[in-house]
C-alpha cells in the first residue's frame, strides 16, 4: 500500500481552531505569526535578525559546546552547533518532554519533522543554514508523565520517588530496568540494536538529561540534529529581562487572560490548554521544583521556608538565574529568547497554547515563530492492509467510533434496507394533509394531530433500530473483526502514536524504520499520513 494522506477534518484528531490555523483562517490570524508556508520564511528570517545578536549567537554555542562535551559528537553535528554563530544561519525547533527511550512514537515524529524542514528549506533557501533543534523539557518534574513506555503490549516502569527537575535525575538504578526490557527482545540483529541504544543511553549516561541526548544522538545524529537543555545558567542568564519584568509586572497573566477571553469569543468550543498563573515561574534545585508565589509584596516558594521580598528575589535572580524555572506558558518565550528560531513544530495541544502567548511576546518584545503542526502518522502493516481489503474498509473508517462503524459495516453488509427516512417522509406528508384539515374543521383538533404524528414518528424510530441491531446481530463476526483490528491501530481507545514505542518496529525493522519515516514525511503536508511497513 502506498503512503496515503487522510484530512484532519476526517480523523477528528484536531481541533476546529488548529484546524482553521493550519488552513490559514482569517478568523484566528491575529494570534499567531505569518502561515508556516514556505514563502513566508524569508521574511520571519528578516524579523528575527532584527532581534537576535551576535552576542546571543556566542553564548548559545558556548552552551551547546558545554552540553555536549560528555557526547563525542560527530563532526556534522560540531559543524551544525558552529554554524550558530553566524547571522546567516537560523533553527526550527520541536521539543518534548524527556519519556523513557522517547516515550510515544510522536517523539519521532516531532524531530523529523524538523530535520525534513531544514532540509527544504536549505534547498529552497541555499545561502542559509537552518539547524533542526530538540529542545529537552529538562526542567519539568511531573515524573509519572515520563516514567514509562509501552513495548508491544507491555508496559515498562520505572519506579522512583521524584520531586525536583527530571532532567538532573541519576539514572544509575535503571541497570534493573533494562534487565527486565531486554528479556523481551530477541537475538536477532534488529533486537540488539534496541539493546545497544537502550545502554548508550541509560546504562552509561549520568542523569535523564544526558541519557535524553545520547537517545536522540544516536538515532538523529547524523541528520544534524542539535539538542538543547535549557537548564542551563549561562542561557538563563540571556533570559533575566524577561524573568524580572514577570516578577515586577506580571505580564504573562494579563496578556493570557486577555487572549484566553477572545479566543473563547472567536470558538466557544475552544479548550484553554493553559490558565495563566499570578507568577508564572518554578524555583528549582535538585531535588525541588515549587511555584512562587507572592502576596502582599513577599514572594514565597510553596512547601519551604524560602521567601523574599522584591529587591531579595531580584538580586537571588541575578544571582542565581539557574533557579528560576518558566512554567509551561514562559518557556516558550525562554526559547525563542535564545535560539534565532524561526518555527515551532508541535503537536494540536502545544499549538493551542502557543495562540495564547503572541500577544505576550509583543509584550516582552520577543519574535514569534512561525508555527507548524508535526506529522501525524499511522503505521500499518501488509497483514493488516490485506485484512482491511477482506472487510471492505479503508484506513479512513478505523478512525471512525467503534458504534459509527459498527454501523457502516451494517450498513454495508445488509441485503435489506434499514434507514427509514423515506417512510418518515412520507408519513410527514401525510400528517400535512391532517394538519390542513384540522385547522379548516376544528383548531382544537391540532394537538391530538401533533400528538399522533410524534407517535408514529417515534415508531417508525424504533422499528429502525430495532432491525438494525438484528442485522448487527447477524454480521457479528464481521463487525468483531473489524472492532479487532480497529483496537490494534487505537491501543486502549488511544491514537497508535500515543502510545507504543519506536522501539517495537526498531526491533522488527532497524534503522530502515527511521529511515522509511524520513522519506515519507512532508513537513508541509499538513495532514494525517498512513504508511505501509
Amino acid at each position: 500500500m502506498a503512503t496515503q494522506q487522510i484530512p484532519y477534518a476526517q480523523t477528528q484528531t484536531l481541533s476546529e481552531l488548529v484546524q482553521q490555523v493550519l488552513k490559514g483562517h482569517p478568523d484566528v490570524a491575529s494570534f499567531h505569526g505569518l502561515p508556516a508556508t514556505l514563502e513566508n520564511f524569508p521574511t520571519q528570517m528578516s524579523v528575527k535578525s532584527k532581534h537576535f545578536s551576535d552576542e546571543k549567537r556566542q553564548i548559545l554555542v558556548e552552551s551547546l559546546d558545554r552540553q555536549y562535551k560528555h557526547l563525542s559528537p560527530n563532526v556534522f553535528t560540531k559543524s551544525q552547533i558552529n554554524a550558530l554563530k553566524q547571522a546567516s544561519t537560523f533553527t526550527v525547533t520541536t521539543g518534548h518532554q524527556l519519556n523513557l527511550m522517547g516515550g510515544p512514537l510522536y517523539f519521532l515524529y516531532k524531530i523529523i519533522s524538523v530535520i525534513n524542514l531544514a532540509k527544504v528549506l536549505k534547498e529552497k533557501y541555499p545561502k542559509h543554514t537552518f539547524v533542526p533543534v530538540f529542545w529537552m523539557a529538562t526542567e519539568d518534574h511531573d515524573f509519572e508523565e515520563i516514567n514509562h513506555f509501552y513495548f508491544r503490549e507491555h508496559r515498562f516502569e520505572w519506579q522512583h520517588q521524584s520531586q525536583g527537575p527530571v532532567g538532573r535525575l541519576s539514572i544509575a538504578e535503571l541497570k534493573n530496568f533494562f534487565g527486565q526490557f531486554s528479556t523481551h527482545l530477541g537475538a536477532d540483529e534488529n533486537s540488539k540494536a534496541v539493546i545497544e541504544i537502550f545502554q548508550k543511553a541509560y546504562i552509561k549516561q549520568n542523569n535523564l538529561a544526558d541519557a535524553t541526548r545520547c537517545l536522540v544522538h544516536q538515532l538523529f545524529g547524523k541528520d544534524g540534529l542539535v539538542v538543547v537543555d535549557g537548564d542551563d545558567a549561562q542561557l538563563k542568564r540571556l533570559f533575566l529581562p524577561c524573568l524580572k519584568n514577570e516578577l515586577e509586572e506580571k505580564l504573562v497573566f494579563d496578556e493570557v487572560s486577555k487572549t484566553n477571553k477572545l479566543l473563547k469569543d472567536v470558538d466557544s468550543n475552544f479548550k484553554i490548554q493553559v490558565n495563566p498563573r499570578a507568577l508564572n515561574l518554578f524555583y528549582i534545585t535538585n531535588n525541588l521544583r515549587e511555584r512562587i508565589e507572592v502576596d502582599n509584596g513577599i514572594f514565597r516558594v510553596l512547601n519551604t521556608t524560602l521567601s523574599w521580598d522584591l529587591d531579595g528575589i531580584l538580586k537571588e535572580l541575578e544571582t542565581y538565574p539557574e533557579r528560576f524555572s518558566p512554567n509551561v506558558l514562559m518557556r516558550p518565550l525562554y526559547q525563542e529568547t535564545i535560539l534565532p528560531n524561526l518555527c515551532y513544530v508541535g503537536g494540536g495541544g502545544e499549538l493551542s497554547y502557543w495562540l495564547q502567548l503572541k500577544s505576550c511576546f509583543e509584550r516582552f518584545e520577543v519574535t514569534f515563530p512561525l508555527l507548524m503542526h508535526r506529522s501525524s502518522v499511522l503505521l500499518i502493516s501488509e497483514k493488516q492492509h490485506q485484512n482491511l481489503e477482506k472487510l471492505n474498509l479503508t484506513v479512513a473508517d478505523l478512525f471512525l467510533s467503534s458504534d459509527d462503524l459498527t454501523k457502516k459495516i451494517t450498513l454495508k453488509q445488509t441485503q435489506h434496507p434499514v434507514d427509514f427516512s423515506e417512510q418518515k417522509n412520507h408519513l410527514k406528508k401525510q400528517f400535512e394533509q391532517l394538519y390542513a384539515l384540522a385547522k379548516q374543521t376544528d383548531g382544537s383538533f391540532l394537538g391530538a394531530v401533533a400528538a399522533q404524528e410524534k407517535k408514529q414518528l417515534k415508531g417508525l424510530s424504533n422499528l429502525e433500530k430495532r432491525l438494525l441491531k438484528a442485522e448487527k446481530r447477524k454480521h457479528n463476526r464481521h463487525i468483531d473483526k473489524a472492532l479487532l483490528l480497529q483496537s490494534s491501530f487505537f491501543p486502549n481507545g488511544n491514537l497508535q502514536e500515543r502510545v507504543l514505542n519506536f522501539s517495537a518496529f526498531y526491533a522488527i525493522y532497524g534503522h530502515n524504520f527511521i529511515q522509511k519515516l524520513k522519506t515519507e514525511l512532508n513537513p508541509f503536508q499538513q495532514e494525517f499520513t498512513v504508511i505501509s511497513l
